[in-house]
């Protein structure tokens, strides 16, 4: 199992990227907190995680609020004894992010509290117990957006995930030397809720596909394996990095056919 005698906690595990990291997780021997603003979600997760023979539990948070962010690794901490793997996974894409001049200061704000602000609450109460732990792994859901311009426009979201992605570089080289790695993952277009609510009409989508070199769009579990991946020993020697898996997208210059 690869990790085994570990705990993770995981944001927005009640659906998604989350659930299936979670699920992952704790087949491959690891206990884990689900986190998520979805009570019923979270609580299927932990369900299914039990079904399973695992060992999980349910913390509700928001993660744009400090509170609920010291409180979910307090969970951590006080359930399972130490906190190993922190998977700051949770985010927004809201539909009604455009452009510059048709995003409202609402939408802008509401995406850099969850996207931005709350991986930054989740390392500010989560790197202590990974110290306390004798190190760990972080992973920070960033987006291939934060690498280039999306085709469809969101700009807010795009924003969050570049912040994303320079402070998990930063963590990274401060908390180099104190066993704790920190990196960044970067999902391209996936088949999620999410983003199938924004790309709602099929002309939307194969405007997506098109440049996407492997022609479809990719599945939760796919980055829940990457996540695995920054989660276990055997990226011991991997901090600061940008972690895509994106069927290609960001290595593409000319449309395929």
């Amino acid at each position: 199992m690869r990790l085994k005698d570990k705990v993770a906690l995981i944001t927005g595990a009640g659906s998604g990227i989350g659930r299936e990291s979670a699920l992952l997780f704790a087949r491959e021997g690891a206990r884990i907190v689900v986190a998520d603003i979805n009570e019923a979600g979270g609580q299927e997760t932990v369900a299914r995680i039990l079904e399973d023979g695992g060992d999980a539990a349910f913390v509700r948070a928001d993660v744009s609020r400090a509170e609920d962010c010291q409180r979910m690794v307090a969970v951590a901490e006080e359930r399972f004894g130490k906190l190993n793997v922190l998977f700051n996974n949770a985010g927004i894409m809201h539909a009604q992010d455009g452009d510059a001049e048709s995003t409202s200061e609402e939408i802008w704000e509401l995406t850099m509290r969850i996207n931005l602000k709350g991986v930054f609450l989740g390392c500010k109460y989560g790197i202590p117990a990974l110290r306390r732990a004798g190190g760990g792994s972080v992973i920070n859901v960033a987006s291939f957006v934060a690498l280039l311009g999306a085709a469809t426009p969101q700009i807010a979201y795009t924003a969050s995930k570049g912040g994303v992605l320079s402070m998990s570089r930063e963590l990274a080289v401060i908390h180099a030397r104190e066993n704790i790695r920190v990196n960044a993952l970067c999902p391209g277009p996936l088949r999620t809720e999410l983003l199938m609510k924004v790309l709602d009409t099929e002309e939307k989508r194969q405007r997506r596909l098109v440049h996407i070199p492997m022609g479809r769009f990719g599945e939760a579990r796919e980055i829940a394996y990457a996540a695995l991946f920054l989660a276990s020993d055997e990226s011991s020697f991997v901090t600061g990095a940008t972690f895509t898996v994106d069927g290609g997208i960001t290595a593409a210059y000319v449309t395929p056919e």
